[in-house]
């Protein structure tokens, strides 16, 4: 494959504009604080009225959730912390035992995962933001993004062992995001974002903007795209990503389903080939920060395009399939957190996606009038629909059928 390369003008103008983005992030107003619920809504579905109740709040910029076999819930939260929701109540005290992660900005504690046989192995997965030594010995940002996975016997975790990280380590901060799942077969895919690194996501010799292919202990399948092709880390199973910020899989077809960000528009759903390349940064729906364009087109032969897109950008997060029976009429509609519109404040919400067999029909947009940044949706064992807000003041929310 022939390697893509940036002058180093149009390098240093990524960083700036990027840096300029992450000053105006901080200038933003604050979001409106979260009333006490519950809120009811009709919907576009004829018949599909609900009610959204607080679970709890008290969580610092949540990102992600897992249901254990109690019915139980563990929540990352950003900072660096694993809390956990027991019949509806945060236990005050952090679950002991998490590494140290690297803290701040987009920077932190990601998604959480249990491994499939979780009810007798007791294994739970998690993603986060490390830091090192810089090989120089100077001082400053080096950090990557680590998977990682430990033993949780309801009170701590135990066991803990880094079994992957994201090479190379780097020196730009942000353009972080990262999430794991298992697949049907065992497998996990583990996603590995860009960082800023513009040159990264087309570069077949780094883990940066690639969804990576891993067996649940960490070793490589034999049976990846790449395995054994020169140039190329056997690790990777597709390439040309920003920042992921959201995967599932299909409940019919087992297909991995992915969500990135675009700067200002851009934002995708895609579905994971193996061994496709997904355009990044040469071709996108966006513009950069700057206004200015990205690429000479949002497509080009040999680039796998999105099946969803947004312009402008609705910064897009955790993605679900709805399969329950508590909402007959969703089944099968795709949901998808939205933390701002266009690089508006207080403009986050909840997407709601139909397909058919031939491509997307319509999209809904729910939560809109509570502002709040959405990080992550999930269907729980119960059938209903649990949102985090991405806030200081976050929230776990619960979506059920309005009586």
């Amino acid at each position: 494959m022939k390697r893509f390369s940036l002058p180093i003008v149009v390098v240093i103008m990524l960083t700036a504009t990027a840096a300029t983005a992450i000053l105006l992030a901080q200038q933003q107003p604050a979001t409106p604080t979260l009333g006490d619920g519950p809120w009811t809504y009709d919907t576009y579905e004829k018949g599909t009225r609900i009610r959204v109740s607080v679970v709890t709040k008290g969580l610092s910029h949540p990102w992600s959730i897992a249901f254990l076999p109690d019915a139980s819930m563990l929540v990352t939260e950003r900072p660096g912390r694993l809390r956990i929701i027991r019949d509806g109540v945060l236990d005050p005290q952090p679950i002991a035992g998490l590494p140290q992660v690297q803290a701040g900005g987009t920077s932190g504690l990601m998604d959480i995962a249990l491994h499939p046989d979780f009810s007798t192995n007791r294994l739970v997965y998690f993603t986060y933001i490390k830091s090192g030594k810089r090989p120089d010995g100077s001082a400053g940002y080096w950090a990557t993004t680590i998977l990682s996975r430990a033993r949780f016997d309801g009170k701590a975790l135990s066991e803990v062992r880094e079994i992957f990280a994201a090479e190379p380590y780097g020196a730009l901060p942000g353009g972080d995001g990262s999430r794991v799942v298992f697949a049907k077969d065992g497998t996990l895919f583990f996603a590995s974002s860009h960082r800023r690194e513009p040159e990264g996501p087309q570069d077949p010799s780094k883990d940066f903007g690639k969804i990576i292919r891993l067996n649940d202990d960490g070793t490589i399948p034999k049976d990846n795209p790449f395995v054994g092709r020169p140039g190329y880390k056997p690790e990777i199973y597709s390439y040309g990503h920003r920042t992921i910020l959201g995967l599932t899989l299909h409940p019919q077809t087992g297909a991995l389903w992915e969500t990135e960000n675009g700067p200002q528009g851009g934002d995708e759903v895609n579905v994971i080939v193996p061994g496709k390349n997904y355009g990044w940064p040469i071709v996108s729906y966006g513009r950069d920060y700057d206004g200015s364009k990205i690429g000479q087109r949002p497509w080009q032969e040999g680039m796998e395009p999105p099946v969803v897109f947004w312009v402008p950008s609705i910064t897009t997060s955790g993605m679900t399939f709805y399969t329950g029976d508590r909402f007959a009429a969703w089944k099968g509609n795709l949901f998808v957190g939205s933390m701002t519109v266009g690089r508006i404040p207080r403009t986050g919400h909840l997407e709601r996606i139909v397909f058919n067999d031939k491509g997307e029909q319509r999209r809904e947009s729910l939560l809109t009038d509570l502002k709040q940044r959405i990080r992550d949706v999930r269907q729980g064992p119960d059938g209903l629909l649990y949102v985090l807000t991405d806030e200081e003041q976050g929230a776990l929310l619960r979506i059920e059928p309005a009586q």
